[in-house]
């Protein structure tokens, strides 16, 4: 898959008391986005946890605010893999409002195993799924 669209509608609860959306639900947005991405491909996070043990957390984002997003605003948030090494990716995200992008991320993605705690090689399938 090239990239990813997700969209979603800015809701009363995304936003401050000046109906515009609260900084830290931009990162709600781009993780709901990543998830549709991979049960788009075939996986859920249940599945990952229940067949592998496993999870992807972020690790590191840098996020850029270009712009506010308002109260019943419709955004198309975009998301591409940018890299893919053996127990991690790279996602660049963007959170896209009438053709005017109003937040950027740069989203390093672990897989981990969650009963070790500890970071583990993606499975080649997943892998390959977002490869193609």
């Amino acid at each position: 898959m090239d990239g990813f669209k997700y969209f979603t509608r800015v809701y009363y609860e995304d936003t401050d008391a000046g109906g515009v959306v609260y900084h830290a639900n931009y990162l709600h947005f781009f993780e709901r986005a990543r998830t549709e991405y991979l049960r788009a491909l075939g996986f859920s996070q249940r599945d990952l946890l229940n067949r592998y043990d496993l999870a992807f957390v972020v690790k590191s984002m840098s996020v850029d605010f270009c712009a506010p997003a308002s109260l019943d605003d419709s955004l198309l948030v975009e998301t591409r893999v940018k890299q893919i090494k053996a127990a991690s990716m790279l996602f660049t995200q963007a959170i896209i409002c009438n053709d005017k992008i109003l937040c950027g991320a740069e989203v390093k993605i672990a897989c981990v195993n969650l009963k070790k705690m500890k970071p583990v090689i993606i499975p080649n399938e997943i892998k390959t799924a977002f490869s193609s």
